[in-house]
């Protein structure tokens, strides 16, 4: 039987990732230093998360201003969309699994 945990994906799993992609979602479109603060980042830091996310396309960047502030918005592309909902899913069946696997006394087994 195949382990849930095999079926994470690396690329999304990684906590900074997985916190764009939820966010994301969650947002439809996200404002980078929104990001950036709600994360803990660098401005660094998130835009090298970001070019990962984008090269595989998970997510697209926009650039523009908001008055004659420059902007960068992020966006799910239906592959991030794809990729996050797999995640979520694997993650559930992790859980289940390791839930399920304990003893009589909620232990997990030694």
């Amino acid at each position: 039987m195949n382990h849930p945990s095999n079926g994470l994906d690396d690329v999304v799993h990684q906590r900074v990732r997985l916190g764009i992609l939820a966010i994301a979602h969650e947002a439809r479109r996200v404002e980078f230093g929104f990001l950036r603060s709600t994360l803990d980042l660098t401005a660094g830091n998130l835009s090298q998360h970001l070019a990962v996310l984008e090269k595989v396309g998970l997510v697209e960047i926009e650039k523009g201003y908001e008055g004659k502030r420059g902007r960068t918005w992020v966006h799910l592309t239906p592959a991030g969309e794809n990729a996050l909902s797999n995640e979520i899913n694997q993650l559930k069946r992790l859980i289940h699994q390791v839930e399920h696997s304990t003893d009589q006394s909620g232990h997990l087994p030694t």
